[in-house]
């Protein structure tokens, strides 16, 4: 009889589409929540607005610590203020050397309340946390909120993720994957609506509407895997680059290029941001200006990618 019950369950909540539609429903629902906090609640959240990245901080802690998270605070000093990456770690089972990073930035640019860059990166990397708590995992993931990726510290020594990234080098740890997501909720169905570095317009849609993945060359395999088991786990649309860094600079733009530098595999999946969102690094970079169910569909279909990549 106890069987029996178990295998209902199971059924219904695995084979019934009514039960993936109100899933999708409770991850869309958690990424506002989570935008609106860091992006209205709050707002603007950098050195300068430093309450603001305090309390930031606060609220992502809070929400690792609601899912079983055990945190681990990475930090460190500029002038007189001190700075935090948030880390939390689900310990692998069969190969818990093995790293999978999934990270995002919680700082915002000067005068922006930053809902795209980067909120909807941060609730990205919270969902993915809630989802990924229940489940049994072969390789360790950690789920990581970095400081710092604003200008002025944008592609210097004093970013959150290049701080990590050092220290992760210096103690030799066996990151497999880094995931980086990087203003992941602008999505426009318009013809030209996306543009494009260089040449690459003639290659690639003109309508902003999908997820780009990007890598240089190093991180290449990685990227075409990911891609691969994403196509097999959504429809979603998405589009990737390979490049190096020195042709096409705009694949370096967020923490990923900070892993490259210690030689790590990373990816950064993206919107595009200003090549697509008009709003970039603006006050009118705002909740309503995203698709928070694009974003969820989004997550559920990395989720399934990152269950793989663990397994």
């Amino acid at each position: 009889m106890k069987r029996g019950l178990i295998l209902t369950f199971i059924l219904i909540n695995f084979l019934n589409p009514s039960s993936r539609i109100l899933e999708a429903a409770v991850i869309e629902k958690m990424i506002k929540k989570h935008i609106e906090f860091l992006a209205v609640d709050l707002g603007e959240r950098n050195y300068i607005q430093y309450q603001n990245l305090k309390r930031a901080q606060d609220y992502i802690k809070e929400e690792f610590r609601s899912y079983g998270y055990i945190l681990k605070e990475q930090v460190y000093s500029l002038g007189n203020q001190d700075f935090e990456n948030i880390i939390a770690t689900k310990i692998g089972k069969d190969k818990k050397d093995k790293i999978i990073i999934i990270c995002a930035h919680y700082d915002s640019a000067y005068g922006s309340p930053g809902a795209d860059d980067n909120a909807s990166g941060v609730a990205g990397i919270l969902e993915l946390a809630r989802l990924i708590s229940s489940q049994d995992l072969d390789k360790t993931i950690k789920f990581i909120a970095f400081c710092n990726e604003e200008p002025p510290f944008y592609m210097s020594t004093d970013m959150g993720s290049f701080r990590y990234a050092k220290n992760a080098s210096k103690m030799k740890e066996d990151i497999e994957a880094v995931l980086c997501l990087e203003s992941i909720g602008f999505y426009q169905d318009k013809r030209n609506s996306q543009t494009y570095p260089l040449f690459l317009h003639f290659f690639y849609p003109d309508k902003g509407n999908f997820i780009a993945m990007v890598s240089n060359f190093k991180s290449g395999h990685l990227l075409k895997k990911i891609v691969k088991e994403f196509r097999s786990a959504s429809s979603f649309p998405i589009e990737y680059l390979v490049a190096p860094l020195s042709l096409v600079p705009a694949i370096g733009l967020s923490d990923n290029w900070s892993f490259w530098h210690f030689g790590y595999k990373a990816i950064m999946i993206t919107d595009t941001a200003f090549y697509r969102n008009p709003y970039y690094h603006s006050p009118q970079d705002t909740l309503d200006k995203l698709d928070c169910q694009k974003i969820a569909l989004l997550i559920e279909g990395l989720y399934k990618v990152i269950l793989n990549l663990a397994r």
